[in-house]
This record gives structure tokens, C-alpha cells and sequence, in this order.
């Protein structure tokens, strides 16, 4: 089944309710298992320090926040771009902390807010993009389906909950 959605580019982050979605949205990610960068339970504060980050990088102008919401408007999912900006990788960006919300999941929203994202790097001039996920996550097996390439894996990038190091796959994409 597919969600009927839209996709939005998000400049700023000074709307209250769509930060507020967003930070239920990190949270949901988070206490669901998705490896973020946290662990669950998900504390408050770790939701706005994200979120001020991600608002800080938009304002610097090299970052991209591209949202999915529902036909009501809901937010059902977001990722970001994150554009190299030094001389020799102005070419490549990196996509980054692909979230959709627990009860919107298998009904297309990720593969539509990836396609969207790598539109957006198309049309800025990029053309490589490059992820990394946790080894043995669900979003492993989604990125090959979806035309990404395995780069390679680095041991132990990750420190989980209960103290064990996790491994992290590189992939990539040329657009």
C-alpha cells in the first residue's frame, strides 16, 4: 500500500508545530530502535539539541531538510541533505537520518523521501550521494533495494544501549 503524500524542502525550522512533530518524529525513531546517534528512551533535551542542530546547519545554507506529509498534513517522515562544500566534493553530499514514523512505515514513504532526496542532490549539481547504517538494521537491505551500492564497512563506529560496539555499512549512489 501507498501513502498518498507530499513532499516539502524545508529552509527554516521556525514553524512551532513541525518542530514539535519533529521532535516526536526523532523520538518515535529512536525508542523503535532505529540507530540515530541515541538511545531509548529518547530524553527531551537530546529532541531540541538535535533539532537546533539540524535548524543551524539549514541556516548555513549547505543542508537540506526535505519532509513527507499526509493528505491532512501530518508529518509522516523526513531526511536530510548534507552538501559538501569544499572545492573538490562539490560534486557529492551525504544523505542523512532517513525517519518515518513507526505507523506510516512499509506503505512507501521512505522510498519516496529518498527519491525526492536524490532529486534535490540532482538539482544542485550532485552528483554522488553517499549513507552509512547500522550493520543488520532494516535500513541495510532497504538501500540495496533501492540502487545504493555497498562501500564497505567500518567495525565498531557505533557504542549501543547495552555498551556492545556496532559495525556501520558505507553505501553509495551515483546519480
Amino acid at each position: 500500500m501507498t501513502t498518498p503524500l507530499a513532499i516539502t524542502d524545508i529552509p527554516a525550522l521556525d514553524d512551532r508545530r513541525l518542530r514539535a512533530e519533529l521532535e516526536a518524529l526523532l523520538e518515535d525513531a529512536v525508542n523503535s530502535g532505529a540507530s540515530v546517534g541515541y538511545h531509548a528512551p529518547l530524553e527531551s533535551h537530546w529532541k531540541r539539541t538535535f533539532w537546533d542542530g539540524v535548524e543551524a546547519q539549514l541556516y548555513g545554507g549547505a543542508h537540506r531538510l526535505l519532509i513527507a506529509h499526509g493528505p491532512e498534513g501530518e508529518l509522516l517522515g523526513s531526511v536530510q541533505l548534507a552538501l559538501c562544500t569544499k572545492p573538490n566534493g562539490a560534486h557529492r553530499a551525504e544523505v542523512q537520518k532517513l525517519l518515518v514514523f513507526t505507523r506510516h512505515r512499509r506503505n512507501g514513504v521512505a522510498r519516496r523521501l529518498m527519491a525526492a532526496v536524490e532529486d534535490a542532490a540532482r538539482g544542485l549539481g550532485r552528483s554522488l550521494l553517499v549513507l552509512d547504517t547500522l550493520k543488520g538494521d532494516s535500513g541495510e537491505p532497504f538501500y540495496e533495494a533501492t540502487g545504493w551500492r555497498r562501500a564497505g564497512l567500518i567495525p565498531g563506529y557505533t557504542v549501543e544501549a547495552d555498551g556492545a560496539f556496532g559495525d556501520t555499512v558505507l553505501f553509495y549512489k551515483t546519480l
